[in-house]
């Protein structure tokens, strides 16, 4: 079960960003993703979405 505290919420998530092919996470800033800078480490790919947080 995650932790409520703010500080660990704000590392696990903020600025978490998925792959839409092959699932992988990478950190970066939300205005880098937009702008096409980051790339997939693993497949090469620019699509992303951001992390998900469990219920």
């Amino acid at each position: 079960m995650a932790s409520k505290f703010e500080e660990t919420q704000a590392r696990l998530f903020k600025n978490v960003f998925v792959c839409k092919k092959c699932k992988s996470k990478q950190k970066s800033t939300m205005q880098k993703v937009l702008q096409g800078k980051i790339l997939c480490r693993k497949c090469g790919g620019k699509a992303f979405r951001t992390l998900r947080k469990a219920k």
